[in-house]
């Protein structure tokens, strides 16, 4: 029938959303598995007898028995999943041994499913062993052919243990691994005590425990708030020792890294840290990794080693955050197929484990009752015949067949169809005297195991009892190691960065060139020596200490600040600007400006737009290293931009040149200086179609000072601002050569050189 577009993909959308989150990116609470993991667990178990103790079968063999009749998403989802769950750097207790290339902490992909084998690791058991006990509800698979169980039944308390990521729609998960004899140990607290608090449970519950070890830096509040609300972020750094070497000094060995890092993508990052000199300290680094991480970092002899490892921490993956979101799918009664998505904390993830393991334990135990019942109701119906053995044998013999014999011993002994049909099938052998005495003494046992097992189940202590038990059994079989993540109670120390210190006491000279190009070089005696590309020029050379400040100011009113460190050596063309900064189109530098503290250091500055308007602005809110972005300094109007920024004193005179040859001579203090960026006062009006080509200052007096120019009529011909008649800013000024424009502006590149290289 017709339908509302937006209803039916309103309805359709809200279904695939569903679909998403309950049946493929969260884990259930009780066993911790997404339904790939679930079915990949369940078909080596049950399908392809997979065992701890089995041969390796092939991969590909897995997930086509895994594809066919339990989940039809595709080989690459299952074998991804397959992998993950063999991986001993992604699960901190693989529940897949698998034999073959499975990757590497290096990013390498496992090999193709037709090269690698598997089969399931001892632990997997603890999930799945008490399946065949009616532990757990089994459900339909998508074709109705076959059934798969809703959740396995774990001894495990998997979803904290080995943790778990995903994202569905809406909603995400990211549990971090833990150790598994804290987790026992905790559970086994709150069964004794099922009033404790999360804090209180942090006692045996440390933190994160990743298989790639680690650092973390909460301290116990922190992680008291993350494991209370069930989200935060947890501060992880990689681990490192230092090496005496034979020859003298030392070297750093990093011998871990935090979860979830790509090893060689961190190498390749510090490699290109001290390949562009901003880590001097540190001369190579190697990976020299096999089973163990082993990252060397070669350090100069003098070299601080806290030093390098603070600026590698801030600078890199070496020290990163685990973003935790304890988002589960908890039980719901009223349907029992799907799961409510549900963000949880740390102590009722373990209630609802406990509560899953006291339902399990019922069954199982229900399991055993019921079938030592069925046991001692056929071993009664051997004790009754063993009374009359000739009798029932003769009865045996006078019957037509199978049927008629039935009926004749049910009738003579009062027994039911299974005691008969054991009778029947009963072997010669077992008539022989003594194995009366047997089935007695079977009959005796099997008894007294009933009366312990309908005792157990009545006392829910004693059931209590029995699961601290076995959690401990758990503990002793599989949590013989030490945590792999330190966890310092009042949290680590972070180191904390000196950039000064990693900085060499050395002089350098950036170059700006007009297309936009930077460089930094250790010295610089001819600018136009200096290697450009082709139809490029320099703007600027300014120099300073590797220390100090530089700022560059753009035609669109930003202004720049970065350390002369981080403008990138080069002896080549330099880098494009934009690769330092935040540029929007069109926008380029026309000035720049050292902070070195042997330079003269101007108070003001003065910038001069295309539209003939000019500011005053101080350089002190520029002084500190600014962001990508910049600061402002000036807003330019549409169509408008800064040609330049000089420095200025309140005595100096300012000469203005067009495009039409129209020149203007004002006082700089005529010129209002702003506190903030703004869009100034008009110099010089400009007519419609003309523009400002460039301004020049001057102190007064100065006759040698003056902007060359060459027009299209082939004048050469000087701004002289000590000599053109001053008049008051804002007039229209007089043209040097009528009607002519200016063809080239003769200015010579900006060089700063510092006091003792003039």
């Amino acid at each position: 029938m017709p339908a509302a577009l937006a209803e039916e993909a309103r309805r359709r959308y809200l279904n695939y959303a569903l679909s998403v989150i309950t049946s493929r990116a969260l884990p259930d609470v009780r066993d911790g598995l997404k339904p790939v993991q679930r079915r990949i667990l369940f078909g080596m178990w049950n399908d392809l007898n997979l065992s701890h103790d089995a041969k390796y079968k092939k991969c590909a063999q897995v997930v086509g028995a895994i594809m066919g009749p339990y989940h039809p998403h595709g080989d690459a989802s299952i074998y991804e999943a397959l992998v993950r769950m063999a991986q001993d750097f992604s699960l901190r207790y693989p529940l897949v041994d698998g034999h073959g290339n499975f990757g590497s902490l290096d990013g390498d992909s496992a090999a193709a499913y037709r090269y690698t084998e598997c089969r399931l690791e001892r632990l997997a058991g603890e999930l799945l062993d008490e399946l065949s006990q009616k532990t757990v509800d089994f459900r339909p698979n998508y074709d109705g052919t076959r059934t798969e169980p809703i959740v396995l039944p774990a001894r495990v308390p998997h979803l904290l243990m080995n943790g778990t990521t995903g994202i569905a729609v809406g909603m995400a998960t990211n549990i971090p691994p833990h150790h598994l004899g804290e987790l026992c140990d905790a559970l086994i607290a709150l069964v004794d005590d099922p009033t404790l608090t999360t804090k209180q449970l942090l006692k045996w519950v440390k933190g994160p425990d990743f298989p790639t070890g680690g650092e973390i830096l909460n301290d116990q509040k922190e992680l008291q708030d993350i494991y209370e609300t069930g989200q935060g972020s947890v501060r992880l750094r990689g681990e490192y020792e230092l090496e005496d070497l034979k020859r003298g000094g030392q070297q750093i060995i990093v011998t871990s890294i935090p979860y979830t890092v790509n090893k060689s993508t961190l190498v390749a990052k510090i490699g290109e840290i001290v390949r562009e000199r901003k880590l001097p300290l540190v001369v190579d680094v190697r990976d020299e990794s096999t089973k163990e991480v082993r990252i060397v970092l070669e350090l100069k002899k003098e070299a601080s080693p806290e030093l390098v490892m603070a600026y590698i921490y801030k600078n890199t993956p070496l020290q990163t955050n685990f973003n935790v979101n304890l988002t589960c799918l908890v039980p719901n009664p009223e349907n029992p197929d799907v799961g409510t998505p549900r963000r949880l904390g740390l102590k009722e993830i373990l209630q609802y484990f406990l509560q899953f393991r006291m339902e399990v334990t019922r069954r199982r135990l229900q399991y055993q009752l019921d079938e030592l019942k069925k046991r001692v109701h056929l071993l009664e119906g051997f004790e009754k015949v063993y009374d009359a053995l000739d009798e029932m044998i003769r009865i045996i013999r006078q019957s037509e067949g199978k049927q008629d014999a039935a009926k004749k011993l049910i009738a003579r002994f009062k027994l039911d169809e299974a005691q008969t049909d054991a009778i029947l099938e009963m072997k010669l052998y077992k008539l022989a005297r003594l194995e009366i005495l047997v089935v007695q003494n079977e009959l005796k046992e099997k008894r007294a195991q009933i009366k312990g097992l309908e005792a157990l189940l009545k006392s829910e202590t004693r059931l209590w009892g029995t699961i601290k038990t076995e959690l401990g059994e758990l503990k002793a079989q599989y949590a013989t190691g030490k945590r792999r993540t330190k966890v310092s109670r009042s949290g680590a120390e972070e180191m904390v960065f000196d950039a000064e210190a990693l900085i060499a006491d050395e002089d350098a000279h950036v170059v700006i060139t007009r297309d936009g190009w930077i460089k930094r070089l250790r010295e610089v005696k001819d600018p136009s020596s200096t290697r450009l590309r082709e139809g490029d020029a320099v703007m600027a050379v300014v120099a300073g200490s590797l220390k100090a400040n530089l700022v560059l100011f753009s035609n669109f009113g930003t202004a720049y600040v970065t350390r002369f460190n981080d403008v990138p050596a080069s002896t080549g063309y330099g880098d494009p600007v934009q690769k330092l900064f935040k540029f929007d189109d069109g926008e380029r530098v026309v000035s720049a400006v050292s902070l070195d503290a042997r330079l003269w250091r101007p108070e003001k500055l003065l910038a001069v737009t295309r539209q003939g308007l000019g500011l005053r602005f101080p350089l002190a809110p520029h002084m500190e290293v600014s962001t990508r972005a910049g600061r402002r300094y000036a807003k330019t109007g549409e169509g408008d931009e800064i040609v330049g920024v000089q420095a200025v004193e309140d005595k100096d005179l300012v000469g203005v040149l067009t495009e039409r040859t129209s020149v203007l001579v004002c006082k700089v203090a005529e010129i209002n200086e702003l506190a903030g960026p703004g869009k100034g006062v008009s110099v010089i009006k400009v007519e419609a179609g003309d523009r400002v080509m460039d301004f020049l200052v001057s102190p007064p007096g100065n006759k040698e000072a003056g902007l060359a120019f060459e027009t299209q009529k082939g004048r050469s011909l000087v701004l002289h601002p000590g000599k053109q008649e001053v008049t008051g800013r804002g007039g229209k000024g007089h043209e040097m050569s009528r009607k002519d424009t200016v063809k080239e502006v003769q200015r010579a590149p900006l060089f700063i050189p510092l006091p003792e290289q003039k």
